[in-house]
């Protein structure tokens, strides 16, 4: 019997997974994930994210054991631990999900280049972007750094309709039994989740980290929200969003699977093409919203540093602090992650951060240009602790959309827009119950005065931004 090695990365469900159905056909299928902190330029997990991935793959090795699949937990170099695999097997074939990272893609070259060698056959399929980046570029050749027309010409394209799940009706005298399988890391051997002190309450009282769930939160959403999402989107105080993007993340759902749901909710929508023309305002802007991640990743792709090298270069000489500027960069620093800023907003954002593993998205914007440009600090500061505390970081839109508030990015026009948190407060928490939901103690003795005068700093972040070599500015009349 041939043996196949199905190789899981980002991708954690057994539906719509060209990689999964291939191993299947392919005869006995046996699953790997491999935990890779040691490859060059593979960038360790932060907590929150590690929480997630431990319940992910437990919820995946259950999914796969109604197939009559095993799933093999190793832990080390992938070029390292997948070649030891599939020879211990005696494997013909392994197959994957494509990766668009560039320490990612190093290692999956690496390996193909290993299984030619070896008369083995490995072959990777496209199943967490839309469009993969290689093919979609500009009439001269390039990479879009505008969001508009590239989201114009990615929706304008076909995408391909969901796949279907392993047919576990085929019985099972076709795969290798369970019993036959390599041993397995034991799931808790890897410590993936916090024990000493367990944190991780307000994640398990949020979140169900499986596929299932991913399901019901996009039925439920598109069920009713998504009609209202062009507004209710930037309100933290509505429930106006779909809750998707750590499923997103881990590839518990896909973005076709997505994609045709919400053609599907749209009168005489398409699967192929979505059907935008015919969609609510409220479905074009989550549309959009896909494209946006997208668009993240596609920027990934052709700049692997994005976490750490501004992607104007203009950018490398700007005077942001450091963690070590100034006797207070500490201090205001530790105010910002733990929120205790003085500033509401700011601190309702990172207190449902450490609560819950993620934070409204109109508040990320706010909660990053105070960091940025009214505490003065590096973008990587904030990128960073998103990276440890989100359950959603991904290794493209962290960077990416950091990088969009710096003003160091993509389609980050104004570069020098400046979010006023009380402004945005009154406009997307009019009634305040999102910011007295995480701070109680507000307009208490107990509530700490704020770090820093926000017209203060708003002028010399003005002043920073125009000292440095980009195209002229004029200070914005009113603020965001």
């Amino acid at each position: 019997m041939n043996v196949s090695v199905v190789w899981f990365r980002d991708d954690l469900r057994v539906a719509d997974n060209p990689a999964l159905l291939a191993a299947t056909a392919d005869g006995g299928a046996v699953a790997l994930y491999v935990l890779d902190e040691e490859s060059e330029g593979i960038r360790p997990l932060g907590g929150a994210a590690k929480w997630w991935l431990h319940h992910a793959l437990a919820d995946l090795r259950a999914e796969l054991q109604t197939l009559g699949i095993a799933l093999i937990l190793r832990r080390g170099p992938g070029t390292y631990v997948v070649p030891e695999l599939l020879t211990t097997l005696g494997a013909t074939a392994v197959y994957w999900n494509r990766r668009y990272g560039g320490p990612e893609r190093a290692v999956d070259g690496a390996l193909k280049e290993w299984a030619l060698e070896k008369g083995l056959h490995a072959e990777s399929f496209q199943a967490s972007l839309l469009h993969e980046p290689w093919t979609v570029t500009t009439g001269a050749g390039n990479p879009y750094q505008v969001f508009t027309p590239f989201w114009r010409t990615v929706s304008g394209h076909d995408f391909r309709a969901p796949l279907g799940t392993p047919d576990a009706g085929r019985g099972l005298s076709g795969r290798l039994p369970l019993s036959d399988a390599p041993a397995s890391d034991p799931l808790e051997s890897w410590a993936l989740l916090p024990t000493s002190p367990d944190w991780a309450g307000g994640l398990r009282e949020t979140w169900r980290p499986t596929a299932a769930a991913a399901q019901e939160r996009l039925a439920d959403f598109l069920d009713g929200p998504v009609n209202d999402y062009s507004d209710a989107r930037d309100r933290p105080d509505q429930r106006g969003t779909s809750g998707l993007s750590p499923y997103l993340r881990w590839g518990q759902i896909s973005p076709f699977q997505v994609w045709a749901a919400l053609a599907e909710s749209r009168k005489g929508g398409s699967a192929a093409t979505g059907g935008v023309g015919e969609a609510t305002p409220g479905a074009k802007v989550f549309a959009a919203e896909l494209g946006w991640r997208e668009f993240c990743w596609h920027q990934l792709f052709h700049h692997p540093d994005l976490a750490t090298m501004n992607l104007r270069s203009q950018f490398d000489t700007f005077p942001w602090r450091t963690a070590e500027s100034d006797d207070l960069a500490p201090e205001q620093l530790s105010a910002w992650q733990c929120g205790t800023t003085g500033i509401p907003l700011v601190d309702a954002g990172q207190r449902e951060l450490w609560h819950t593993g993620t934070m409204h998205n109109r508040v990320r914007m706010v909660v990053a240009s105070f960091l940025i440009k009214n505490l003065g600090f590096d973008w990587r500061l904030g990128e960073q602790w998103f990276w440890d505390t989100l359950v959603d970081a991904d290794a493209a839109s962290n960077p990416a959309n950091w990088q969009w508030v710096a003003g160091s990015g993509a389609d980050a026009a104004p570069y020098f827009r400046i979010f006023n948190p009380v402004t945005q407060a009154k406009k997307f928490d009019p009634l305040a119950r999102y910011v007295t939901a995480w701070v109680p103690e507000i307009a208490t003795p107990e509530y700490p005065e704020p770090v820093v005068d926000l017209q203060e700093s708003r002028r010399n972040a003005l002043a920073d931004y125009a000292s440095i070599k980009t195209p002229s500015i004029e200070a914005e009349s009113t603020t965001s």
